[in-house]
């Protein structure tokens, strides 16, 4: 992007999609998303249009594109087309390439849902370190309130295997023109900012940033670094964003912390103060709303009218945006 704010994305034009992990991986028959008929996608990417977004996200759990053929590529890119809806990134989710019994295995889809992205005329892939939900966590109603997998601090082998097969990946999203975005989760490389911004750093290249997906650090219920502090660190690094927002409480003194999801206005993460924020630093990236619970899409269209509406500036505003940050700090 150049400085001229002729080209800078204003409320109107900025890329909000809509992410798709509240659809089923499975037709109301039982059939897999990735079998079933180009009418069952039909269905879920009108939904979503008719809620108000041109742009959807599509998350891995619902569909991968990385296990489709050309062929079925090609019909849902002439869906999206049909329908009147964009599709600019992918979000592959629970595939860490360093797990230790299927990170080879997820490396190959990895690298798979990049080809699927170039093929598709996406922008964005998103990936992380996070595992597959454990037994427990499934139990739950909120599966963040028990502990999942974690990386192995201190351990050298498995952090460089990070830096080595996400660099692999960046690599191969150059060469087809992609963005690669690394997701902030807990207990992960990613799971605080000083250890995101190193794992960018040291991977060492242009096209691969980071998902500054803060909602997932947020809704613990435990001891959490001041959100504020984290995206200052990060947002130097940011190429796109996953947006969520929970509502917080914390009794230190009893050791007592509970977060619920929460539309974005509502929550403790202020995204008027984010986004200037970001916008300051020049983040011109797409934003993806998210949302657990009840109806999500509902919420994230709700999301996306209060980011248009509140949030993002139009081309006059950039000025005055930019100087209300440097006041706050």
């Amino acid at each position: 992007m150049t400085d001229s704010a002729a080209n800078k994305l204003t409320a109107e034009s900025w890329p909000i999609t809509a992410a798709t992990l509240q659809f089923s991986d499975t037709t109301s028959a039982g059939i897999s998303m990735q079998d079933a008929a180009v009418d069952e996608w039909a269905t879920v990417l009108r939904e979503v249009r008719d809620a108000g977004f041109a742009h959807v996200d599509v998350f891995d759990s619902w569909l991968r594109p990385g296990d489709l053929s050309a062929s079925r590529l090609d019909d849902y890119l002439a869906l999206t087309r049909e329908v009147g809806i964009a599709s600019p990134s992918i979000s592959a989710v629970r595939r860490s390439v360093i797990d230790a019994e299927s990170g080879e295995a997820n490396l190959a889809y990895s690298h798979r849902t990049l080809e699927a992205a170039a093929h598709l005329g996406m922008r964005v892939v998103s990936f992380g370190l996070h595992q597959t939900l454990t037994p427990r966590q499934r139990e739950q109603l909120w599966f963040w309130t028990v502990e999942g997998h974690h990386d192995p601090v201190g351990d050298a082998h498995v952090w460089g295997l990070a830096v080595s097969r996400i660099r692999e990946l960046g690599r191969h999203a150059a060469e087809l023109g992609l963005i690669v975005s690394l997701e902030m989760y807990e207990d992960t490389y990613l799971g605080t900012a000083e250890s995101a911004v190193r794992l960018v750093e040291e991977i060492g290249l242009d096209n691969v940033g980071i998902n500054p997906d803060l909602g997932n650090l947020v809704r613990l219920h435990r001891p959490i670094e001041s959100w504020r502090d984290a995206l200052l660190r990060v947002l130097p690094y940011a190429n796109y964003w996953h947006v969520k927002n929970y509502q917080r409480d914390e009794d230190v003194a009893r050791d007592w912390y509970t977060a619920t999801p929460s539309p974005m206005p509502f929550g403790i993460i202020d995204y008027r103060w984010a986004l200037e924020t970001a916008i300051s630093f020049g983040f011109q990236g797409i934003l993806c709303t998210e949302h657990y619970g009840g109806d999500g899409l509902s919420v994230a269209a709700f999301n996306q009218d209060y980011l248009r509406s509140q949030v993002l500036p139009r081309t006059s505003d950039y000025a005055l945006g930019q100087s209300r940050v440097r006041q706050q700090h």
